[in-house]
């Protein structure tokens, strides 16, 4: 039985603060790997009895569903969901104020596991009716609208979102903001602070004491600025502009760098991250991971369960799977294979072949990703595929207003029409957590080509590490960490040969050989990413080191 809010408040926890967070293969509240991430953290948090709570928008009308046309573009349709066919509504309401008019922000619990380790989950919601129109729809639409918009979303989640935590009558001991989207939970906080009397100087120490800040991503594009007059007129003087600019920034707020100023300490999420500085302030690493038993598919989990007893409490026992035979290995991934193009084939029409290797390539459409990095020389790839014959299947949304991303989709449309029929390529439409699950299970390499040294960690690559699938990587990210040439996968370009090139070479020398070869020379790969990567990049591993490095040292 799922526990009241009140047995809910009756801890102090830590509040984690993510703009998208994944929970529910049928809530859509969730654009990518970043709330794919911040989903995985609060199972492990649930699993291991940490005692957090997430705050989040409802999202009400998701991200959006991809549609693709017959020429590959791409059609954004809303993604609706009910909250109150999942969630309860929270007996509480709270006021902030936007562009000068007072907004009501109810919300709606979702409780990730039970009894006394259940994690709450609170979605802030603006639909309430004694709100203006405009004002209602502000938690509806996930990265929607422009600036203004952006702006009272995130004015939503973190001053809404406090004001609703202390409504509610949680104690929370530390505030973690994932990404700088919450970052006016900060300042909502030194509001507090200084309300009650404290100098700006001591209540800036306090919240920084109570407050930590990961960031995902190097890319200029993924940091939220707005400019001052925008500011002021939908924020209006929360706190003293003089010291605002100085905390983020003297030309435009900028979200990320305000989040940062405001912690205690900073992390990234790789150890590339480590050393490297964000607005002169050095950033600390926790390496990111997936929540083991969520991402194992169900032939896997069986073959864990008889060899590796204690698996889904414990995944660093994962290094155990070195003794679970080849031929065990093959048949999961088999049954795994079966069950994702059963899926294709519901989804695109298209039948693959079992028989032939599947290439995956699946994340966010967009340019420093790559995603046409592999079709840089069709011929080359006609070429491999007739001594070696594969199938590639691709999948990922591009932002709304990413038109190069688009772009890109419509270009890898373009390259399956050359390709066809000598090598099969398809793009399965509508990524989500449902297709994720078989596809990082089903395939047999799992291909990644980000431009180096943009890709901050990756995590779909650890996903299909713990159903034994293999990474083809460049080396950037988490690859810096998982790779172990030929044992968990192989690099592209690890001597500084162009990626392109080193793709197809280690394709034709190396990857399809050794699976053509089969047996015990492709199982003990399997087993390898198994062992050395699944062990190592999971989310109970992770909420652990958070609790003890990151919290405890905060506290």
């Amino acid at each position: 039985m799922s526990p009241t809010i009140d047995e809910l408040t009756a801890v102090p926890r830590v509040a984690y603060f993510s703009m998208e967070i994944a929970i529910h293969e049928k809530i859509p509240t969730y654009a990518g790997g970043l709330g794919v991430l911040a989903g995985d953290l609060l199972r492990s948090a649930a699993d291991l009895g940490v005692a957090m709570v997430g705050v989040s928008l409802v999202s009400r009308r998701g991200y959006f569903r991809q549609q693709i046309t017959p020429d590959g573009r791409q059609l954004e349709i809303p993604d609706d969901w009910e909250p109150a066919e999942f969630a309860t509504r929270l007996p509480a309401s709270v006021l902030v104020r936007i562009a000068g008019r007072d907004v009501w922000i109810g919300g709606w619990l979702y409780t990730i596991g039970s009894g006394r380790a259940a994690v709450p989950m609170i979605f802030l919601d603006s639909g309430d009716p004694r709100n203006q129109p405009e004002d209602q729809r502000i938690t509806d639409h996930l990265y929607g609208g422009d600036s203004r918009y952006r702006l009272s979303q995130e004015i939503v989640l973190g001053i809404g979102g406090v004001r609703m935590l202390h409504a509610l009558g949680f104690t929370i001991r530390e505030y973690h903001l994932n990404e700088g989207h919450s970052a006016l939970l900060a300042l909502e906080l030194l509001r507090e602070e200084v309300s009650k009397g404290a100098s700006p100087e001591h209540a800036l120490q306090s919240v920084r004491l109570r407050s930590n800040f990961t960031t995902h991503t190097p890319v200029e594009a993924a940091h939220d600025r707005f400019p001052y007059p925008l500011v002021e007129q939908v924020l209006g003087p929360i706190v003293d502009s003089s010291l605002l600019r100085r905390l983020a920034g003297e030309d435009e707020l900028n979200m990320t760098r305000l989040a940062q100023e405001m912690s205690g300490l900073v992390n990234g999420v790789s150890r590339g991250c480590e050393g490297q500085t964000l607005f002169a302030r050095p950033v600390r690493s926790v390496a990111n991971g997936v929540h083991s038993q969520f991402w194992t598919s169900a032939p896997f989990a069986a073959l864990f369960d008889r060899y590796v007893d204690g698996w889904k409490c414990d995944p660093e026992l994962l290094t155990r799977a070195a003794k679970i035979p080849g031929p065990e290995l093959l048949s999961a991934h088999a049954a795994a294979k079966k069950d994702l193009l059963g899926e294709i084939a519901r989804r695109t029409s298209i039948a693959l072949d079992a028989a032939k290797p599947i290439l995956a390539f699946a994340r966010r459409m967009t340019g420093y990703k790559r995603p046409d990095l592999l079709f840089s020389d069709l011929e080359a790839l006609r070429t491999i595929a007739r001594a070696y014959p594969f199938q590639i299947v691709m999948a990922g949304k591009a932002h709304p207003h990413d038109e190069p991303g688009k772009q890109a989709i419509r270009t890898i449309h373009l390259h399956a029409r050359a390709l066809a029929p000598e090598v099969p390529v398809v793009f399965v439409p509508n990524y989500d957590l449902t297709f994720a699950r078989l596809l990082v299970a089903g395939s047999d390499v799992w291909l990644n080509t980000p431009l180096p040294p943009l890709e901050a960690s990756g995590t779909s690559g650890m996903k299909a590490a713990h159903n034994g699938v293999p990474s083809l990587s460049v080396i950037d990210g988490w690859w810096h960490d998982g790779w172990i040439e030929g044992i968990t996968g192989w690099a592209i370009g690890e001597n500084g040969e162009n990626h392109a090139s080193a793709l197809y070479r280690k394709l034709r020398d190396v990857v399809l050989p050794k699976f053509v070869a089969g047996g015990d020379e492709w199982a003990g790969i399997m087993r390898g990413a198994i062992v050395h990567n699944a062990s190592l990049f999971n989310s109970h591993t992770v909420v652990r080191r958070y609790a003890a490095e990151v919290y405890l040292a905060a506290a």
